[in-house]
């Protein structure tokens, strides 16, 4: 098996955590009452970041979701290369 790209699945999981995020507050903008406990938890995970009906709230949130997303998913390959080149040998 050949090795992951690095960047790439980091890129991968910022654009689609920071597009749940991001479709999660837009509609939470929409009908105030959906998403909340997602929201909630992300606001606690995120410095600076509120769980309030904006706009601006929601950018700051999908922001910081994508920097997550992007070191969750380059570590993840990162880890998995490690540990498919200790198996290898």
């Amino acid at each position: 098996m050949g090795k992951l790209s690095v960047v790439g699945l980091g890129i991968a999981g910022g654009a689609v955590w920071g597009a749940g995020v991001f479709l999660v507050g837009v509609i939470n903008l929409i009908v105030p009452t959906y998403g909340l406990t997602f929201l909630w938890l992300a606001s606690s995970i995120y410095p600076g970041y509120k769980a309030d009906p904006t706009l601006i709230s929601v950018l700051i949130g999908t922001l910081y979701a994508i920097v997550d997303g992007f070191i969750g998913g380059a570590l993840l390959a990162w880890f998995y290369n490690l540990g498919s080149s200790v198996i290898k040998k």
